[in-house]
């Protein structure tokens, strides 16, 4: 009876199913793991790549930016230097004409920007104009306030024509180039036009204000001439 028990048990294969099994389990592990291993490899090679182009991406933003940014200083000292240059050249074109006035009146003669200015006495309106005209100007504009504050630090408290008058139209005053009068620094009650006053001084009450005037007193006058740069030509 034990030498059959013994048979059966080793007829059963119980050793031969537990090495297939087990070399089973082995198989399964080793297929299993090649997909996981092509895998992780496939992501890593993609990982690398998206970096790469990333970088390439920085590289290529970064040298835009400095391109950009180059072009924009260029453009701005290029500007820069052709202000400065016309700045020069309308201050040489002063002087040149300044040093072709006889001496009596090259010493009446200021420049302020690209205009020069003539300071003289005793005409009224009418004669001021015509002589500023006869030396190629006309009576001031002040349309600026860097232009009154110069012309009354010229005056010394002094009064003078301007080319301002209403002579066309009671009340509306004009400039000698025909442009209205848009704003204008009058003294207190000014103008009233007392006595047919249709022509303009400066320095009345004050150094700074604006009155209206008789045109037939004579008195003070500037004359504004402008340079204007044409090429190589320059107009009065």
């Amino acid at each position: 009876m034990k030498q059959m028990n013994e048979n059966v048990y080793a007829n059963s294969g119980t050793d031969n199913r537990s090495v297939a099994s087990k070399d089973s389990y082995e198989d399964i592990y080793v297929n299993e793991a090649v997909p996981e291993t092509q895998v992780t490899r496939c992501h890593k090679e993609t990982t690398t790549s998206g970096c790469y182009r990333l970088k390439a991406v920085c590289v290529v933003l970064l040298f835009v930016l400095l391109l950009t940014a180059i072009t924009v200083l260029s453009f701005k000292f290029i500007t820069e230097r052709h202000l400065n240059k016309q700045l020069q050249q309308k201050t040489d074109e002063l002087q040149k004409t300044l040093d072709a006035l006889d001496m009596q009146d090259k010493l009446r003669w200021k420049n302020l920007s690209s205009s020069l200015y003539y300071f003289s006495e005793m005409k009224n309106w009418d004669e001021s104009r015509q002589d500023c005209r006869e030396r190629g100007a006309d009576l001031v504009i002040i349309n600026s306030k860097e232009k009154q504050e110069f012309i009354v630090e010229q005056l010394k408290g002094s009064r003078t024509w301007i080319g301002l008058s209403d002579r066309d139209k009671e009340g509306e005053w004009k400039w000698v180039d025909g442009t209205p009068l848009t704003s204008g620094n009058w003294g207190p009650g000014q103008p009233d036009n007392f006595n047919e006053e249709d022509c303009a001084e400066i320095g009345f009450p004050d150094k700074q204000d604006l009155n209206d005037r008789p045109c037939s007193h004579k008195q003070g006058w500037i004359c504004e001439k402008r340079v204007e740069s044409n090429s190589s030509e320059v107009k009065y």
